[in-house]
């Protein structure tokens, strides 16, 4: 009697679970997609231009829109750089607080009289959870004045007053109530209303305080040595001044410390 071996069943390989991977920079597999997402986004001639071809912004693009659970082309149109700083456009910092689903719609209300120094504006909204009523800080054009917002050249404080009311009064109110929602950023109008002082440091380069602002006093003496006020090589400052120009300083013809204007006969 002939025997039959028993063929033994080969079990088939057990199906391997599909991860889901959240882009990231923390963990290799996230980093690993943020990168590949950031390359075609990079190659993209619809993003703005301080993204195109330059991956590493983009990656920060990325990390931030999964931060705050936003569409990354978006929060690259509401992303920009003034005077070497990022900050939101104060649109879109009201539309992500309207969207959060933790308050009603933001609102604002006017005191003083219109045109007037008392004129001003505060933000409002209702706390969904608890019903409160919420304020921000008054925004008046006496503040914007003091601080000079209003009388810096170019300022849309001149031309737009009531529109840069309501975008202070609510980038005040989202970084006391929800600061989470602007991760620490001002928006572009603050930005842009950053005050720049520069002081004479003796050797040709010049330093400049704000109320915060990274890397300027870098960035500006990169641009005087860039246009050859500073040699490269001797750090001495050439004859020719005139390449110092006003784009830096604004509303002023000399930099604290320089020699005193030749007078006229």
């Amino acid at each position: 009697m002939i025997e039959t071996a028993e063929k033994t069943a080969i079990a088939p390989a057990p199906a391997i679970a599909q991860q889901n991977t959240q882009i990231g920079l923390t963990t290799q597999s996230g980093f690993e997609l943020a990168q590949r997402a950031a390359k075609a986004l990079s190659a993209s001639t619809l993003v703005p231009k301080d993204y195109q071809g330059n991956l590493p912004n983009c990656l920060v693009a990325l990390n931030m829109a999964n931060r705050i659970g936003a569409d990354p082309l978006m929060v690259m149109q509401n992303l920009y750089i003034v005077h070497g700083r990022p900050g939101w456009s104060s649109q879109f910092l009201i539309a992500t607080f309207n969207t959060c689903g933790r308050f009603g719609a933001m609102r604002f209300e006017f005191c003083g009289t219109e045109g007037e120094d008392d004129w001003g504006c505060r933000a409002w909204a209702i706390e969904k959870d608890t019903g409160e009523k919420l304020f921000g800080s008054w925004v008046t054009i006496a503040l914007a004045k003091k601080e000079g917002w209003e009388t810096k050249s170019g300022s849309k404080w001149k031309t737009m007053p009531q529109q840069m009311l309501m975008y202070r009064a609510a980038a005040f109110f989202v970084r006391v109530i929800a600061p989470e929602l602007a991760m620490g950023l001002h928006t572009r109008e603050e930005n842009e209303d950053i005050l720049l002082d520069a002081t004479s440091t003796g050797n040709g380069a010049y330093s400049v305080q704000d109320s915060g602002m990274p890397n300027v006093m870098q960035s500006l003496n990169d641009k005087l040595r860039g246009e050859n006020v500073i040699d490269a090589e001797t750090g001495e400052v050439s004859e020719d001044e005139t390449a110092i120009t006003g784009e830096i300083i604004e509303d002023d013809d000399t930099f604290p410390g320089d020699r005193p204007m030749p007078t006229r006969n």
